[in-house]
């Protein structure tokens, strides 16, 4: 075996060292570069997010403001509506009762043409802030006559305006329905009054009923 001299020695540790140094400072560039690419993805990830989230409130918002505007308009057509025709309108379970000024002669169940307008209002009111919602029609008489007649009388009242409805307001068949409360006594305007004549006037009339919360797609499910 030949002797090694000891500078050799020295010079092959010390290129070792210097092999292994650069080594070592390409593994931590490498781990570096990684580090800042990982962070760059990161920080595109939460900016990306960010936006989506910022798009959905400015979404939320607007349609926040357009519910409250229809809301604000509605609140304005119904006291316009209320002052006009002398309409009184009551808020009961999810629906819009409108006991309007729609009146009938004695032992009649033919629509008088001074109340077209304000069945005409009604419809209007409905197409547009209940386009999807479902309507009732509640005909009412006097006590005069026996209670059998009164409910079939009651009936043909409220199909007349059932039937005006669709003609003029263009409501299919199924979304209107017409009942008969006929003579009912909790249901009278004026207790017991009754015709002929122009008494009872009050009691031979119909009621309107917007059902809203039938359809789970109305746009406005209450009114303030």
């Amino acid at each position: 075996m030949f002797p090694v001299h000891p500078s050799r020695t020295l010079t092959f540790l010390g290129a070792v060292g210097v092999i292994v140094g650069l080594s070592g400072c390409g593994a931590a560039k490498v781990e570096q570069q990684d580090y800042t690419s990982d962070m760059a993805r990161l920080r595109e990830e939460i900016q990306a997010g960010d936006r989506q989230l910022a798009a959905r409130i400015d979404s939320t918002n607007t349609t926040v403001g357009d519910h409250s505007r229809r809301l604000d308009a509605l609140d304005q057509e119904l006291q316009a509506f209320r002052s006009e025709y002398n309409v009184s309108i009551e808020k009961v379970r999810g629906m819009l009762k409108f006991n309007v000024p729609v009146y009938f002669e004695f032992a009649s169940s033919e629509l008088r043409e001074a109340d077209r307008p304000v069945l005409d209002r009604f419809a209007g009111v409905v197409k547009e802030y209940y386009p999807g919602a479902l309507v009732a029609v509640e005909g009412f008489t006097d006590p005069a006559g026996s209670a059998a007649y009164n409910q079939r009388l009651g009936q043909r009242r409220a199909e007349a305006v059932r039937e005006y409805l669709g003609t003029a307001g263009g409501f299919t068949g199924e979304r209107v329905k017409a009942i008969s409360y006929g003579e009912s006594r909790n249901r009278q305007v004026v207790p017991g009054a009754k015709g002929p004549g122009e008494d009872g006037l009050e009691n031979r009339r119909v009621a309107l009923v917007i059902d809203h919360a039938a359809v789970a797609t109305d746009e406005i499910a209450a009114l303030r």
